[in-house]
């Protein structure tokens, strides 16, 4: 595996630390990967700016922030604003074009996917957007397996959530795997 660095954004209430928080913990624990993860945000409880950076890698990590991403996700028009020029070249971009209109070009790929709007229309409410953005990274990275994350899902969240995170994992799933298409 070489060294993912992934920078995920937002603003405070869409979930992005949890994500991050989720991502680095199903890559030690279940896939025996070394992750390490930071985060910072605002001052507000919600809305404001949120930045969680994670790396995955097979062999020690030895600076925890990361500085020139590979992976950067974009759930707010402020966070790509604000993070889009850190973007490794030929990197990839996913943002939600519910949320986030990129006019810029970028020298990456990019991957908008109505996620908002699907998590939404699926479960009545936003709340586990998180989970379907997570199920898009998943799809386009492969850093770790959708089942270990299940797992981490599973042992995180109380069972009243069980369904509705897989319905929203294997939502960004297919959402991802449909623009790959």
């Amino acid at each position: 595996m070489e060294k993912n660095r992934f920078l995920l954004s937002g603003s405070g209430g869409q979930g992005v630390i949890t994500m991050g928080i989720l991502l680095a913990e199903t890559a030690v624990i279940q896939e025996g990967a070394h992750a390490i993860q930071s985060q910072s945000y605002g001052p507000e409880a919600r809305g404001g700016a949120t930045r969680c950076d994670v790396i995955v890698a097979d062999a020690e990590i030895y600076f925890p922030k990361v500085l020139q991403p590979n992976v950067l996700v974009c759930l707010t028009q402020e966070a790509q604003h604000r993070y889009l020029q850190y973007l490794r070249p030929g990197g990839l971009l996913i943002t939600d074009c519910d949320l986030v209109k990129t006019d810029k070009r970028v020298d990456a790929e990019h991957i908008a996917l109505p996620m908002h709007n699907a998590i939404v229309e699926k479960l009545g409410r936003a709340q586990a957007l998180n989970i379907c953005v997570l199920g898009a990274l998943l799809e386009l990275t492969k850093v770790v397996k959708p089942a270990s994350l299940e797992k981490t899902l599973a042992s995180r969240f109380a069972a009243a959530h069980h369904e509705n995170n897989k319905i929203a994992l294997r939502l960004g799933m297919d959402l991802a795997k449909s623009c790959a298409a």
